[in-house]
């Protein structure tokens, strides 16, 4: 349990919008102490409870700018904390150096090829499926943590090799999720949460945590997706790109529609808006990081059309769905047949199961050459809820074929 100076060091820690990293270095600083003898995950432990700084306090107070009385000092209950990215934070520190590195001294040209590879596999990822990128995604993460732990830099290339971890991580986390490894996946995402606090990239941290909360709301952990959605979004701050809320948000949206319930329906409503009020402002000159590339208005409807179909109103989903199918790039084989399953599923509410048969037939086949868990799953919801209409010849045809699904 968080002890009252545990909780008041992450107080004035997030006051200054420092990393828990950030924090350990000022304090060694304000300790003339050479090397690092305390870090971030010295700094989380004494937040969360699990030590107590003792002879650090006076430093602490020092590298923060408070007297050392406050950090003792009890504070009044907030009225609703907002939940941070620190909470979900791995328990252990797997970016932690190795003892005495033993590596070669390596410059920013190293740190540049691994963006490149990382950009590569995220290309790579928006056409082929999660079981045929899972191999060299893990790969090429686990190599680049080895990378950051072993070798000698300077804190600026430091903070870059951090960086790529944390952008790796996310699209690793992503490919792990698509290939059914969840479990895998959750490390993953953890530890690109971690790698980008240390870096100190805020919008980094945001969308990596969007895509834990995205996995979590689509495998029966809403409420802490929600939490999490959430957190992402306030750790950011009004500071992030345009572009970055607009996911965010999107995540908060779906985060709130899987919750399920009238209020988390509105919920979900009010943060579409608002990730559309974003993007509106995302003006040419506006700079956004490159993986955010492909975060635009026709992103946003196909959220719209999912939560909308989850919220069964299929007069609201079919019409964006049509709209946004009718010139999405066909490559993109995985994102096609989810499209498709979330359309064959608002015609069934809309009791057209005819037409929703039509749609299901193009999922499944589309499905069936793709090497992922997601589409895998999505056709299972698809033929459940055709289910309830096996009376329908059409239907009944569907379900006797594809029965073992």
């Amino acid at each position: 349990m968080t002890s009252v100076i545990g909780a008041n060091i992450r107080r004035f820690r997030e006051d200054r919008d420092w990393s828990q990293a950030r924090l350990a270095r000022e304090v060694c600083r304000a300790a003339g102490v050479i090397g690092e003898p305390v870090g971030r995950q010295e700094i989380s432990r004494w937040e969360t409870g699990k030590r107590t700084p003792r002879e650090w306090l006076p430093f602490l107070a020092a590298a923060l700018s408070v007297p050392v009385d406050a950090l003792r000092a009890p504070q009044k209950p907030a009225e609703s904390p907002l939940p941070t990215l620190a909470d979900f934070l791995p328990e252990d520190d797997p970016l932690s150096p190795l003892g005495a590195r033993t590596g070669r001294r390596i410059g920013m040209s190293t740190a540049e090829v691994l963006q490149q590879r990382v950009h590569g596999l995220r290309l790579a990822d928006d056409v082929l499926a999660g079981g045929d990128l899972i191999r060299p995604a893990l790969r090429d993460l686990r190599r680049a943590v080895k990378l950051y732990r072993e070798n000698t830099y300077s804190s600026e290339v430091g903070r870059q090799l951090l960086r790529q971890i944390g952008e790796l991580a996310q699209i690793a986390g992503w490919i792990a999720s698509d290939a059914g490894q969840h479990e895998e996946a959750e490390r993953i995402y953890r530890i690109g949460i971690s790698a980008a606090r240390q870096a100190e990239d805020h919008t980094l941290a945001g969308n990596i945590a969007g895509s834990l909360a995205y996995q979590l709301s689509n495998t029966g952990r809403e409420v802490e997706a929600v939490t999490l959605a959430e957190a992402a979004l306030n750790d950011a701050g009004l500071g992030a790109p345009p572009k970055a809320r607009a996911l965010y948000l999107d995540r908060v949206a779906w985060a709130h529609t899987k919750a399920g319930g009238i209020e988390h329906g509105q919920q979900a409503m009010r943060a579409l808006g608002e990730a559309a009020e974003a993007l509106s402002e995302d003006t040419p000159g506006t700079e956004s990081p490159a993986y955010l590339y492909w975060v635009d208005a026709g992103e946003l409807r196909v959220m719209e059309s999912r939560v909308y179909t989850e919220l069964h109103r299929p007069l609201r989903a079919v019409p964006l769905l049509r709209d946004v199918l009718s010139d999405y790039d066909a490559t993109h084989t995985r994102e096609m047949a989810l499209y498709l399953s979330w359309l064959a599923v608002a015609f069934a509410d809309a009791n057209e199961p005819e037409e929703a048969v039509s749609v299901a037939e193009r999922v499944i086949a589309i499905s069936s050459d793709v090497a992922s868990e997601r589409t895998a799953e999505r056709v299972r919801v698809v033929l459940r809820k055709l289910k309830d209409f096996s009376d329908v010849p059409e239907v009944a045809a569907l379900l006797t074929e594809h029965q073992t699904a």
